[in-house]
């Protein structure tokens, strides 16, 4: 009898262990893309600072092409 007690009571705390396993998991991965996302935004955000740049190089080297 103290056997089966303990058998239930091992199976029952590595259920638990299980669950709290695969809510880490879970997280991992959400927190995951959340990264993939941010990069993405980073790197979106970056070409068009890069473009603005450009665009305002190209405007100023007109301006001095005019007040010539």
């Amino acid at each position: 009898m103290k056997i089966l007690i303990t058998l239930v009571c091992a199976l029952s705390f590595t259920a638990c262990g299980a669950q709290v396993a695969t809510t880490a998991a879970t997280g991992a991965a959400i927190k995951k893309q959340e990264i993939e996302a941010g990069k993405q935004t980073k790197d979106m955000v970056d070409k068009k600072i890069g473009e603005a740049a450009q665009a305002m190089q190209k405007r100023d080297a007109q301006q001095g092409e005019a007040g010539k």
